[in-house]
């Protein structure tokens, strides 16, 4: 299949950090798409725990074993992105029903900027509906246990930092 006619999809985020909760929205989107790209957005407004360097590290170590999953970043509209990488799709988790609210006025302005794009919702797996880059943020800067809320790579960098 060629590019131009691949399903493409922009899973757009911050990953500070990505979650096990990312990881399994990302590579269950590869059911349904050729190919998905992880993509960081910048927002010079938000404080970060991890800088984007970390962070791009994090999820390319991550997905490393996934071929149809690109790492990128980008700083601009998440429509204007998705045309320059000829994606049709953006892929989202859904977790709670506030995640819903959250999500469908977004689609529906992305809709608006790029009639073209589709917003594509996976519910989350039960196993991870409660975890939350927020809270893991929280967890990482008071010492608690991250395992089973973060991939290993996310786990390597926090102990690296602390033997630093």
């Amino acid at each position: 299949m060629s590019e131009n006619t691949s399903k493409i999809a922009i899973f757009p985020g911050s990953f500070d950090p990505i979650t096990e909760g990312h990881v399994e929205i990302a590579v269950r989107g590869l059911s349904l798409f050729d190919k998905v790209i992880v993509a960081v957005g910048v927002n010079s407004q938000k404080k970060y725990l991890f800088s984007l360097e970390d962070r791009m590290k994090m999820l390319q170590e991550t997905f490393a074993t996934y071929p149809n999953i690109e790492i990128a970043q980008y700083q601009e509209l998440t429509v204007s992105f998705a045309q320059k990488k000829q994606a049709k799709f953006v892929l989202r988790g859904l977790r709670t029903p506030a995640d819903m609210e959250y999500e469908q006025p977004i689609a529906l302005l992305n809709q608006h900027l790029f009639p073209e794009i589709e917003t594509v919702c996976l519910f989350s797996k039960p196993q991870y509906a409660h975890i939350s880059s927020t809270i893991v943020r929280e967890i990482i800067k008071y010492g608690g246990n991250t395992q089973g809320l973060v991939p290993q790579a996310v786990i390597r960098h926090i102990e690296a930092a602390k033997n630093a």
